[in-house]
């Protein structure tokens, strides 16, 4: 039986950024992850950083501190994740007006501003002008999710760090505290257990008897293969409608049914957003789904015609090229900040999880996380607790 002072569950980019600073803070750390290249929300995430877009004191600390960490970032883990800022354009839906959306992002970090249909068409010539009816435009960070997930988790192997390909099973519990993992293998055990499993975290948590406030949607877009066409912005339409959405499904009244198998609990939305990669594939999506089980099925074929449909209004050329549809699920928590620290009447057990929009501010809420693990106080991580919830989770 191997014993650590940290067993991290997931191995995306929570995961492997958290056990890359929980190492260099001195831990004896082991890395859980069920396979090679999970099909999870970082490997289909878009990879954007919205550093800009933070409304509250802490996540716009978090967005500028964040987008910070990633310019200096391929040099701090010896790696090249494709960092760039690229221009973002962000049509106004049909249905929304201009001033209202812009009104509702006066207050981030750094506000979208007006931009004529003429300058978004020059910006990004491959744009159909006549879907526009408004555009706001903001300076957007862009990695390769994937590419800077394994760079997180090579430069925590070479700092001693233990990566099991496993599939967890269960936590190990006695009374009240968690001593370790079950794997298909084995009993792994640890002072200190970190789930970072994303929109499964729900699920394995409710598998030992564990309530928290945090949630999931299904997530489906596609995949395009890498093409001729070359795109020079990000295109996400305005405004982002799965914020309501994750906002009506975490009210208190409909927690109960989180427990239930087969609810459906709010209506699907689809929010527009187009972008390319480094190495010329494409990413169009996105649907999101409300459905209390994490395996549920969907009809794949019917939401790639939508999204395809949706996408074409704005970019006829790119949504017409081949792919594949893909599904994944997406955490989220009721006020849209993750659930970071332990969980209120439970030892051994932490969570760092509950990011609907992780990539812009996990590498820096990680270090944070792993300095006050080791003695350093953080004016942050508290506000973060799982506690917020206590009527949720008594």
């Amino acid at each position: 039986m191997a014993n650590y002072d940290w067993i991290v569950i997931g191995g995306g980019i929570t995961g492997a950024a958290l056990s890359y600073e929980l190492a260099r803070q001195g831990g004896s750390v082991l890395l859980i992850e069920k396979e090679a290249l999970p099909p999870s929300a970082t490997r289909y995430s878009y990879g954007g950083l919205a550093h800009w877009a933070g409304k509250t004191p802490l996540l716009k600390a978090l967005g500028e501190e964040g987008i910070q960490r990633y310019r200096i970032l391929s040099e701090e883990l010896e790696a090249d994740i494709h960092f760039r800022e690229l221009d973002l354009l962000l049509p106004i839906a049909p249905g929304h007006q201009l001033e209202a959306v812009e009104a509702d992002l006066a207050d981030c970090r750094i506000p979208p501003r007006r931009i004529s249909v003429e300058t978004a068409c020059e910006l990004e010539p491959l744009l159909h002008p006549a879907a526009l009816e408004g555009v706001l435009w903001a300076r957007h960070g862009h990695i390769h999710p994937w590419l800077t997930t394994l760079a997180f988790q090579k430069a925590f192997h070479r700092l001693g760090g233990s990566l099991l390909l496993q599939t967890v099973t269960g936590l190990r519990r006695q009374g009240q505290h968690i001593t370790g993992v079950e794997t298909d293998t084995g009993f792994y055990g640890a002072a200190q257990v970190v789930v970072c499993a994303g929109g499964w975290t729900r699920a394995l948590l409710r598998q030992a008897g564990i309530r928290a406030p945090i949630y999931f949607t299904h997530a489906e877009s596609l995949e395009l293969k890498p093409a001729e066409v070359r795109l020079r912005s990000i295109v996400m339409s305005a405004p982002v409608r799965r914020l309501e959405l994750e906002r009506q499904a975490a009210h208190p009244d409909r927690d109960p049914f989180w427990d239930e198998p087969g609810q459906e609990l709010c209506p699907p939305i689809l929010d527009v957003g187009i972008l390319q990669f480094v190495d010329g594939s494409i990413r169009l999506g996105q649907i999101s789904r409300v459905l209390t089980d994490p395996m549920a099925e969907v009809d794949a074929a019917a939401s790639e015609a939508q999204i395809r449909e949706q996408a074409g209004r704005y970019l006829p050329q790119v949504a017409r090229l081949p792919g594949r549809w893909y599904h994944c699920l997406v955490a989220f928590s009721a006020d849209h900040q993750p659930l970071v620290g332990s969980l209120p009447g439970w030892e051994g057990l932490q969570l760092f999880s509950g990011f609907s929009n992780p990539l812009a501010i996990v590498p820096a809420l990680a270090r944070r996380f792993a300095q006050q693990a080791y003695g350093q106080v953080d004016e942050w991580i508290p506000a973060l607790s799982p506690g917020r919830f206590v009527q949720v989770l008594s």
